[in-house]
């Protein structure tokens, strides 16, 4: 262990640490590793695309989380976890409260207790990146587990610990996603294997339940264009009705110019089908290995796979 070397750095840490409190802090060349900036590219990505239907925007990790707000609107988005707090909370002692709240649900969520987690509510309402992006990783793990997440990510960190004879820094490296020196498991992680490929390894009866509730999702989305799909198996291999459901979904109009709505052969009806897959990749859904064609060829995995990345993404709204 050795002394903080900067005087200022003691300085700050003398205000905001008790005796026999320990902190994090990461290293300043740290905040500038390109893994870490997209790792928070990403959980910025997925956090405003989760909330877009709520009308919330996140800029900032650091400084649109600390309240709870987001926090709060992710938990019931994502979990159906609904909470009596106050929505908009402005004052220091109300957002803690919601704050000890919303990571008291998460805690017991995850079966974890204040001890164990690396977070808490101190931690998140000062703006602490690191614990920040730790509970946001495990929220992706836990409920949009089909999230690409960035390997490797991690940061160099001084732990400060106040004694009675100053403060005590030792510098650690700290991992923030999947660590590993194997290009096969970096590789797996990455390319995490649907559950839908699983699923196909079961019991015919179990895989059309599944197929079931999926054609129920569908349908609902689809009301209101008038359209309803009765066969999963054949009726997406045009792409028509997929584009209609990404632009439902996700909320924007593809232009009819830009696809066949009444298409002709397999050659119009894989342009189809390749469009809506690239809409999907640039919405951020992981559907980059499912080959436009299987689905043309009414392949019944490759399009059940398609539609259970939308259904995750969208089965709360």
């Amino acid at each position: 262990m050795t002394d903080c070397g900067a005087e200022e750095k003691k300085d700050e840490l003398s205000d905001r640490q008790a005796q026999g409190e320990q902190r994090m802090i990461i290293q300043p060349t740290s905040l500038d590793d390109p893994k870490l900036n997209k790792l928070k590219e990403v959980l910025v990505d997925w956090i405003n695309k989760t909330l877009q239907i709520e009308h919330i925007v996140v800029r900032s990790l650091e400084e649109d989380l600390y309240d709870g707000l987001v926090l709060h609107h992710l938990l019931r988005r994502l979990a159906g976890v609904h909470l009596h707090v106050e929505e908009i909370a402005l004052s220091t002692d109300v957002q803690l409260r919601k704050l000890d709240a919303i990571l008291t649900a998460v805690n017991e969520t995850f079966e974890l207790n204040e001890e164990t987690a690396k977070w808490n509510v101190k931690l998140i309402h000062s703006r602490d990146l690191l614990a920040t992006l730790h509970l946001l990783v495990a929220i992706v793990r836990r409920f949009q587990p089909d999230l690409v997440l960035p390997v490797n990510v991690s940061v160099e960190i001084i732990q400060c610990e106040v004694t009675k004879s100053g403060i005590k820094a030792d510098k650690q490296t700290e991992f923030i996603t999947f660590q590993s020196n194997s290009s096969e498991e970096l590789e797996r992680e990455s390319n995490k294997e649907c559950p839908i490929d699983e699923l196909f390894k079961l019991e015919a009866h179990k895989i059309e339940t599944v197929k079931k509730a999926i054609l129920h999702f569908v349908n609902k989305n689809m009301l209101s264009l008038g359209l309803s799909v009765t066969d999963i198996d054949k009726q997406f291999a045009d792409g028509v009705i997929l584009l209609l459901l990404v632009g439902q979904l996700e909320g924007f109009f593809i232009p009819l110019c830009d696809f066949f709505l009444c298409p002709v052969g397999s050659l119009e009806m894989l342009h189809n089908v390749t469009l809506a897959l690239d809409l999907l990749i640039d919405r951020g859904l992981p559907v980059q290995s499912i080959d436009p064609q299987d689905i043309v060829s009414q392949d019944v995995p490759a399009t059940v796979k398609v539609l259970y990345h939308l259904f995750r993404r969208h089965k709360y709204k």
